[in-house]
Parts: structure tokens; sequence; C-alpha cells
């Protein structure tokens, strides 16, 4: 009989085929894991195995459940509107949702439709059945209904038995785990309606994507979405519009953002501390450029693993040219430039360099997925030796920049080789076990990201945590043989022999205008002082004080703090309110008394008047505060 040892360290015996869930005998359990991997309550056991419950309040649990509810809104769907197609239909991050081919269009006023009819379907609690079958069966089973979107995914899955669930009248192909019945689904929410092209391919069919949420109570879902509505007010792309810092636009193309004034301000104070940081910590800098002959990138590997994610080549003088996707390749085309000593070593080099990678247009999303964007980069070249110090160094100047901008909690994964990949595999050992004892010697708690790793290398990222608990990936630490290996680079031992480099790729805030995007979103656009583009507002009682508001506004500009005047004839209740929709810190009020005494009512954005203090003294701690990063935020 097969014996289980449960997460509590507890062993049973099981007969051959008996459900996990009937061993678990847990009312918590959606799902379980059977030595790690994801499975129904329905999984039969036939061997050995530990295996512990996964609850709503594991994130995997949680990905299930939601999945789960898009396939109860897909079974809602399809009996309102038995003409619909559904297409996919995964969990994300805050839900799901599923991309529907309508037989004729709808609305939003037509998502409490859905929703009753997921309730009832959640109310006579079906059961939802896996049903394992080859592909070729599953082909025919989808086109004796018509379903070629079913059939095209099919297409592309290899020859192999594949899965559907099935619960009741409602079959679809799905890899699964679910949950066990349509019951366990009890509180669901559908949040709003989009459009959305078929495989995220402007050339395919526009859908409706329709997004949801559900809880296992409506406590839970009650609180999810007023988590939700309070994400809605942090959304980059509207606090960008509204706070004028970047702009996308139809005549540029998609997913190429403008730096609008006030954006390129904050832009500029970030690229500036990073150059100040990078020097303090001996890089030097570089500037390559924007494209690349295709021999390049043959030889960097990107042509032959990255191919998809590059833009098509220009033909110039009979060379195909690549537009950039990494900067690597011209970092080692420096370092390759003159013999190298181990006297010289560790060389360090970083770079704010703008690549371009292809994107759907369908998955482009603000800043947060774009086209054209500057990765601060830098590749840092070592002996064998001095690797683990080198990572370690890397790992604590993460950490101390990201904890800069207010960043205090995060999540760390070792990402390992994937499937498709260069190199020996005593390279990847070796490589692995670095980052692996760098981890270690951090004292970071970490998880292992099988297969998570890039073609030339394994990597630690580290993810940060906004004000909302959102995991935003930005900060990555690979160690490179590979790379060294094809681009023949060598330095000079101490006993006069050529010995391969070892190379270091690492980004600490990654894309800056993905980093922009959850800053703006961390903060609302409320942003510390040192990083606000207007730091400082001097607003007017009346109008004849325009000339001592000047002089104020002239003081602070020779001090260095960004500020500018609302001098005009409106009511100062107006103005304080324009200050506070701008989402200035802090505003200098300046009536007859102040400018009688050489003083300003200082006024804290969302806090309120402070009261009167000298403007030399305001300045002096604003300066201070600039100085040090620190200021409200």
């Amino acid at each position: 009989m097969p014996r289980i040892t449960l997460a509590d360290g507890r062993t049973v015996d099981c007969r051959p085929g008996e459900s996990v869930g009937s061993i678990l005998k847990d009312p918590g359990a959606i799902a379980a894991r059977v030595d790690g991997r994801p499975v129904d309550l329905s999984f039969p056991l036939k061997a050995d195995a530990r295996v512990e419950g996964i609850p709503f309040s594991d994130p995997a649990g949680r990905e299930i459940f939601w999945h789960s509810a898009s396939h109860l809104m897909a079974a809602a769907i399809r009996e309102l509107w038995p003409g619909a197609f559904l297409t996919i239909g995964p969990a994300v991050e805050e839900g799901f949702y599923y991309d529907v081919d309508f037989p004729q269009p709808i609305t939003e006023t037509d998502l409490p439709h859905i929703e009753e009819k997921m309730r009832e379907l959640a109310g006579k609690d079906i059961p939802v059945k896996r049903i394992e079958m080859p592909r070729a069966d599953a082909v025919k089973f989808f086109e004796s209904r018509s379903d070629h979107y079913k059939v095209e995914i099919l297409s592309d899955l290899p020859d192999g038995p594949v899965s559907l669930y099935q619960q009741g009248n409602f079959t679809d192909l799905c890899r699964g785990p679910h949950v066990p019945s349509t019951g366990v689904l009890k509180a669901v929410k559908l949040t709003s309606i989009a459009g959305a092209y078929w495989r995220g391919d402007e050339h395919n069919k526009m859908l409706t994507r329709i997004y949801g949420v559900a809880f296992p109570d409506e406590e839970g879902l009650k609180g999810h979405l007023m988590w939700l509505e309070e994400a809605k007010k942090r959304d980059h792309r509207i606090l960008g519009r509204d706070l004028d810092l970047f702009s996308f636009h139809d005549e540029t193309g998609p997913g190429l953002a403008i730096w609008h004034p006030k954006g390129s301000i904050i832009r500029r104070v970030i690229e500036d501390f990073w150059r100040e940081e990078h020097a303090k910590n001996g890089y030097e800098t570089l500037f390559s450029p924007h494209i690349g002959k295709a021999t390049l990138w043959e030889t960097s590997g990107h042509l032959g693993f990255y191919k998809e994610s590059m833009f098509s080549p220009i033909e110039i003088e009979g060379q195909k040219y690549y537009l950039k996707p990494m900067n690597c390749p011209f970092h080692m085309l420096v370092y390759k430039g003159h013999l190298r000593s181990y006297r010289e070593l560790p060389i360090r080099y970083c770079e704010l360099g703008t690549v371009y990678r292809y994107e759907r247009s369908g998955v482009l999303h603000g800043l947060l997925r774009v086209r054209g964007f500057t990765q601060d980069d830098a590749h840092i070249f070592m002996t064998p030796e001095q690797v683990p110090g080198e990572v370690n160094q890397v790992v604590a100047f993460v950490l101390a920049m990201l904890r800069t901008f207010g960043f205090k909690d995060f999540s760390v994964f070792l990402s390992t080789r994937p499937p498709d990949h260069f190199g020996t595999e005593e390279m990847w050992d070796r490589a692995e076990g670095i980052l692996r004892n760098a981890l270690v010697k951090s004292g970071l708690p970490f998880k292992v990201d099988e297969g998570g790793g890039v073609f030339y290398g394994p990597k630690i990222d580290i993810k940060i945590k906004d004000t909302l608990g959102r995991d935003w990936q930005c900060s990555t630490i690979q160690v490179d043989f590979n790379l060294p290996e094809r681009f023949d680079l060598t330095y000079v031992a101490e006993d006069g022999s050529r010995k391969r480099v070892v190379m270091i790729h690492r980004a600490l805030l990654g894309a800056l205008e993905r980093f922009l995007g959850v800053l703006i979103e961390h903060y609302a656009g409320d942003f510390p002082v040192w990083l606000a583009p207007v730091q400082a507002r001097v607003l007017t009682i009346t109008s004849d004080l325009e000339a001592d508001g000047r002089k104020a506004l002239e003081k602070l500009v020779e001090a260095g703090i960004r500020a500018e005047a609302d001098l005009g004839p409106e009511k100062i209740g107006q103005k304080i309110r324009k200050a506070e929709m701008d989402k200035v810190p802090y505003m200098l009020v300046v009536g007859k008394r102040e400018a009688a005494e050489g003083k300003v009512a200082v006024r804290v954005r969302g806090k309120g008047d402070e009261g009167a203090a000298p403007l030399e003294s305001f300045i002096a701690r604003v300066s201070s505060d600039i100085k040090e990063k620190r200021g409200r935020s």
C-alpha cells in the first residue's frame, strides 16, 4: 500500500488509487501538492508520496481558485450565449479573465447577468471532473463543436495526452488543477470589460475580455474590491496623464513613451543619483549604439534564443542590423579592445542604455510593458576567484538602492537553467552554486524558480513589494560563464597565461520606465520631496503681493529647490486645492504679515498648515531632506 507523508510529518497508508482529498480530510484545502506538484483533490495516489493541502490563502491556491472561477464564468457565458466561443481564461495577479468571441457585442450592463448565472451554477455545487485523452481525440472533440480556437491551441501542443475539465454541460481544455466543485466559488464579482486581440496579435480578431475576481466568502471579496478601488486610484497611466508626466501617441506607435517636462525631472533625478552611486562603487560609464550588425547578435546568441523578441532587421549597405534588445555585446567589445591583466580586474562598466524589444500590442501596459525602454545596465568582468565577492557586493548595492526609494520588503528568487540554453552543465552548476551561496550569506529568504534563468546563465531576481503588497520584478543579477567563451574574453593571469574571464550582468532598478511606473503607483503620485518634480509652490493671498511672492520664489530656486509660484488673482483656497491636486509636497503661503516679517506660512500636502517660519529655515530644512533622500511621502 502507498505510504503517504503529510505536511505535519505524519505518515498514513492508503489504498492504491485513493484520492488525495480522502487522505487529507482537510476542509480548507481546495487542491493539493503531491511531491511538490499541484493536483486536484481527486488525484489518485498510486505510490509513496509527500502530500499537503493547498488552501485559498496559499498563492498557488488563489491561482487555482481564480482559474476555476474563470471556468465558472465561461460556463455561465455559454449558457447565456450558446454561440459564444471561449479562447483562454487564466488567473492573473488580481483575479482572472476570459477572452470570449461573442456572437454579438456585449457591454458592462451584461456583467450582472453573467454574475447571476455564475451564482446559480455555484449554488448547484456541480462536480468539476478531469478528463485525459490523446491530443488527436481532443482535436476531434473541439472540431465537432467548430471551436477553431481550441483546435489552434491544441495544434501547438506536443503529441501526448491532454486534459479537459468538465462541469455539467461545460467542457474546456485545461491543464488544471481546479477546485473540486462549483460550490466552492461562493463570492464572485465581474469587475470590467475590455478588448483583446486573439493571442495578443493586432492582426488577429478582437475579442471581449471580461475581468473578475472570486473569494471563498463575501467578506474576503468585499475587502479585495476595496483594494482594487485603491489600486485604481494609483493607476500610473491615469496619474501620468493627470500630473503631466508622460504620454503615448498613435503617431509614434504603441509602447513608446514620450516624457514630459515634469516626468523628465523625476527621471533625471533618478539618473543623477544612479550615476553618483555607481561612481562611488567603482563603475565606469559607457554609451553604446542603438543598433548592431546581425553577426554581433549571432555571436551573442540572441538571434538563436531571443529573436522573437527582437524587431525585424534594417538593411544598410547590404548588411543586416538589429535594434539592440540588450547592451551586453557592446560592453564585451569594449573589454575585448585591450589586453587585460588580472591586476585590472574586476572591471565594472555601467550604462543607462535604451533597448528595444518587440512586444505584441495586446500585452503592452503603460510604462510597465513597453517596446522601448532604458535599462540601468552593468557588466562586471572578473577572475573566477573574484565572483563570489562581486555577487555579494551587487546584492548589497541592489538593496541599498531600492531602500533609498522607499521599498523595504522584497521577494527573492534563484532562477535556474531554462530548457533552452547553451554552455556546459558544469558551467551552469558552478554559476548556480555561486548565486545560491551569495543568497545564503545575505540572509535573504529565497525561493528557487526552476528553469527561470536566461539562455546564457542563472540569475537572482529581486522583486519589490509596493504599498498595496504587490510584487514587481525590477532587479536581476546573472553570473555568466558562457558569453565570455563566445566572445573569447580573457585576461593575463599572474603566471603570464591567458585565462577566461567571468562576467556578471546586473540591473538594479531594471527598466527606468517600468521602475517609474511602479514608483508612481507605490506613492500614488505623491512622491517624496527629493523625487517630486515640483518641491514647493509659492501662493500669494492677494494680487498686490506678487513682488513678495516672486522674491520668495527666487530664493528657493537659488537654493536649488524645484519651485514655482501661483501669483494670480484667484482665492487662496482655490490655489491650495490646485496645489494639492498637483501633489506638490509644500505650499508656501505669502500674506501681508508673512511678507512684512520675511516669513512664509508652510502647508504640507495632505496634512495642512504648519504655521509661519522664516523662508531661510524652510530652505535649510528641505535642502537637508533632499540631500539625505528624506522627506514626506
